[in-house]
């Protein structure tokens, strides 16, 4: 769920140069080899609280297990607050330390974000899918490109089925609007790949597959996924997840590749996760990605740290699917799920917030290298 997503990545840039952060860096690692540019992890830090070193220390501990991306989370009211007036000093930071450590990039930008669109800068304001300004939107993607070459891949919509679930007569809107956009940009920048992501938890729990069918354009289709039920909880075996993950290829046409944006296994026991799973269901995601390499364009393990409990805060309004289990227990509702989806979201790196590496990021590691062998 990508929305909750922006205090995660860019909140650590605006205090890279603060104090020093609350965890310890004894994690020993020696740089890889190679890299390979179609696994990623997205680079987070465990605390809002960071010095540039140690930042830098987190990029450079990442890209020693050989992955070769990670995802940028930059959203259009933060990198033009005014229009034609760029503010590029976050996002350089971020860049600049993926360039150093040779990280591809797959870049979100949201236009839709789940249940709700943008967020927009204010002199926007509050578009409506159908005034959402084409030229514009080229614009702003156009000197993000312009000046970033690392990236690859741009992800348009995050979360589109939740958008579209309750809003299917605008589908025909939204292509509209993407294919304007895809074809100005790819005249400009042939080489960067475009598409738009889904919650592959989200289509399989409330039985959206036609709402991907409907909104396969592009270069690719990208998807996150969570083995959790409609209450973001955790209510598969690895196997199992690994048949939700098998579905992807009957969603999209056969000639578009797959993204998996975000993949993830938290261990957090409230939302009945633990750590042999997650250490199971990276050895899963790998099988998956070498049987099925050809088609895929990328898969990013979200995320490299846990944060601490309480700290990833979900406003419950953006949760998308309240469900009413009965009378006044509470269960099912919005802030019942928020709960969860926190706790989820919260426990889902390799690496615990301390710094102490899962039984999953050694694994996880071992595997990325042997990927770049084979």
């Amino acid at each position: 769920m990508i929305n909750v997503k922006i205090g995660i990545i860019i909140s650590a840039v605006i205090v890279a140069i603060a104090s020093a952060a609350l965890f310890t860096t004894d994690l020993e690692f020696q740089p890889a080899i190679t890299q390979n540019e179609k696994i990623g992890l997205i680079v987070n830090a465990p605390s809002n609280t960071i010095t540039l070193e140690e930042l830098n220390y987190i990029y450079s501990q990442a890209s020693s297990t050989g992955v070769g991306r990670t995802n940028l989370y930059l959203f259009w009211n933060l990198i033009e607050p005014e229009k034609r007036n760029f503010d590029w000093q976050q996002s350089d930071i971020l860049m600049n330390l993926n360039k150093q450590n040779n990280l591809k990039v797959t870049l979100y930008f949201s236009l839709i974000n789940g249940k709700t669109l943008g967020p927009f800068p204010d002199w926007i304001g509050r578009p409506s899918l159908n005034s959402i300004s084409e030229d514009n939107t080229v614009n702003v993607l156009d000197a993000i490109l312009a000046r970033y070459d690392t990236i690859d891949t741009v992800i348009i919509a995050g979360d589109t089925d939740i958008h579209f679930r309750y809003n299917e007569q605008n589908i025909p809107v939204y292509k509209e609007l993407f294919n304007g956009v895809y074809n100005q940009l790819k005249e400009k920048h042939p080489e960067v790949k475009l598409g738009n992501s889904f919650s592959l938890h989200g289509v399989i729990n409330k039985n959206l597959g036609h709402i991907v069918q409907e909104l396969d354009v592009g270069d690719f289709v990208a998807f996150s996924y969570f083995p959790v039920d409609a209450l973001n909880e955790i209510n598969k075996t690895p196997q199992k997840a690994r048949n939700d993950l098998d579905t992807i290829f009957n969603l999209i046409s056969t000639d578009k590749t797959v993204g998996i944006f975000e993949i993830s296994w938290s261990t957090d026991d409230f939302v009945n996760g633990n750590q042999t799973d997650q250490t199971d269901f990276v050895n899963i995601v790998f099988d998956f990605y070498h049987e099925n390499e050809p088609k895929l364009e990328f898969v990013t393990w979200y995320r490299q740290y846990d944060r601490e409990e309480g700290t990833c805060v979900i406003d419950p309004e953006t949760v998308e699917g309240t469900i009413s289990i009965g009378d006044a227990s509470g269960l099912g509702s919005s802030e019942f799920v928020a709960e969860r989806l926190s706790h989820y979201i919260c426990s889902a790196g390799l690496i615990d917030f301390e710094g102490n590496p899962k039984p999953a990021w050694n694994e996880f590691s071992r595997e990325v290298q042997m990927s770049t062998k084979s």
